[in-house]
């Protein structure tokens, strides 16, 4: 990959990596839960999605989704489900300020708990991979090896999807510095509830042609 072709690119990882969707949702609400801190595991899973999301683009079984209206839909209605059911969770939580304890409780665990949140929302994305299986391409040098390209472009949009992430959940945990009374909580709390529900009612009308 020339460095003009990884140039362009990097500039449009960082519009990608910022543009809002549920990969941006999840981290806010990580960060009003949790804070920066727990949170942020929470972005290391998202990173985690997207970098299989790639290797299924790369392996070709994104092909696959695009061209199989069973598969697509299947993954596409797991997606719809998974944020849904995050939505009704979110709305649903408590008006505590921060849940995450010095010292977790027996038996619980948080940390492999956002790791797994973050990566099942990105994996459950098709939108996602479909869009990866459209600009991916534009930006590979079919005459040079495929896998070196693909290990660069998927290092570059991890580095500018981590940072993004990172910001969004800092922006959340900021929030809820500045938030003391258990009411805003509680409604800032189903707000973001409702924008799962949102997102996962937008992702089950998407449709290859969209």
């Amino acid at each position: 990959m020339a460095l003009s072709t990884w140039l362009a690119f990097f500039a449009a990882a960082w519009a990608i990596s910022f543009s809002p969707g549920p990969g941006a949702i999840c981290s806010m609400a990580s960060g009003l839960k949790y804070g920066f801190r727990h949170a942020f595991w929470t972005t290391i899973g998202l990173q985690l999605g997207l970098i299989c999301q790639l290797f299924i683009v790369a392996v070709g079984v994104g092909a696959l989704l695009a061209t199989s209206e069973i598969a697509f839909t299947i993954v596409k209605w797991t997606g719809a489900l998974y944020l849904v059911y995050l939505g009704v969770k979110q709305f649903r939580t408590d008006a505590a300020p921060v849940a995450v304890v010095a010292q977790p409780q027996p038996g619980v665990h948080p940390i492999r708990d956002q790791l797994l949140r973050g990566y099942l929302v990105n994996i459950t994305n098709p939108k996602g991979t479909m869009f990866l299986l459209a600009v991916v391409p534009q930006f590979l040098d079919l005459g040079r090896p495929l896998d070196l390209q693909y290990v660069l472009i998927g290092a570059t949009l991890t580095f500018t999807d981590l940072v993004a992430m990172s910001c969004y959940t800092s922006l959340a945990s900021q929030i809820l510095r500045l938030l003391r009374k258990p009411g805003h909580i509680r409604w800032l709390n189903r707000g973001f509830g409702s924008v799962f529900v949102l997102a996962g009612t937008a992702l089950a009308t998407f449709s290859h042609k969209s």
